[in-house]
């Protein structure tokens, strides 16, 4: 799968949008993104994969955790590619 049909198919889903909200403030660990949130483990580990593999975050280890920090880059080409469609 493409890189853009990654980035839209995981941007479709409403959990991992307000993910990266939750991104917008600071890097944050797995169990801070899912805070509040209703779902098990495996559905935050899932989200947060899809997330990674289509750009939008970068994880790195700090002690035991595993840290997430938004990746801007794929927004600023996801925008470029969408305003192609707006010239002549």
């Amino acid at each position: 799968m493409s890189l853009p049909t990654l980035t839209f198919k995981a941007l479709a889903d409403p959990t991992r949008r307000q993910m990266l909200e939750r991104l917008r403030s600071g890097d944050l660990n797995a169990g801070e993104l899912a805070e509040g949130l209703p779902m098990t483990k495996a559905s935050v580990s899932h989200h947060l994969a899809m997330l990674k593999q289509a750009g939008l975050i970068r994880v790195r280890r700090q002690g035991q955790n595993l840290v997430y920090t938004l990746d801007a880059t794929v927004f600023q080409e996801a925008l470029q590619w969408m305003m192609g469609f707006l010239k002549d």
